[in-house]
């Protein structure tokens, strides 16, 4: 009889070594310190809730992002997210993000889905970023790839999109930068009746 072992080393994990920054859940701004649990609203601008995630999912200024509860329900929103979702945060909270984002693909489903991800991120007990394409609710052929995190106190989803509003920077060669002659036109002869 050949028996397998029960248990077996695996690879990777939680990562214990990430680090782990204070952010504010509307603008962005870090906050350099951990704060009181009774100061936690964001001296930046006075609207969000200061919130912890590792240093490789935390936003920037310019990013729409939002924050999900386990029950995937909207609990923030940031400035930018309200203009690229075209809703105000006001009326975004308590709603189900499906209502305002859901998977780009249709067959996009099951345990690596947009759902799954964020309700992983929500639970906390995966460290791990997830990457997701997503839509809005009521707009086809847009594409935003989201990156899926953990945050909070309390434990939330992190979903920070990516609208593709600054476009990547690369290199140009000299050939590339030369101008381009137009194209030559050449005009045939058409058939005569």
């Amino acid at each position: 009889m050949n028996q397998k072992p029960a248990l077996r080393l695996v690879a990777g994990g939680l990562d214990s070594h990430a680090e782990w920054l204070w952010f504010c859940g509307h603008c962005a701004a870090p906050s350099p310190d951990a704060p009181s649990p009774s100061a936690r609203v964001c001296p930046s601008c006075g609207l969000g809730l200061l919130l912890e995630a590792r240093e490789d999912a935390v936003p920037s200024s310019r990013d729409a992002f939002l924050v999900v509860d386990s029950s995937l329900l909207i609990q923030a929103m940031s400035r930018e997210a309200q203009g690229l979702l075209g809703v105000t945060e006001e009326l975004a909270i308590d709603k189900p993000v499906a209502e305002l984002l859901v998977p780009a693909d249709a067959e996009a489903q099951g345990r690596t889905g947009f759902a799954a991800a964020i309700a992983i991120a929500a639970d906390g007990s995966d460290g791990d970023i997830a990457h997701a394409f997503v839509r809005p609710w009521n707009t086809f052929g847009v594409r935003m790839r989201a990156r899926i995190a953990t945050c909070g106190p309390p434990r939330a989803a992190l979903i920070v999109l990516d609208s593709g509003r600054t476009p990547a920077l690369r290199a140009v060669t000299s050939r590339e930068a030369a101008p381009v002659a137009a194209p030559t036109v050449r005009r045939g002869r058409g058939r005569r009746h």
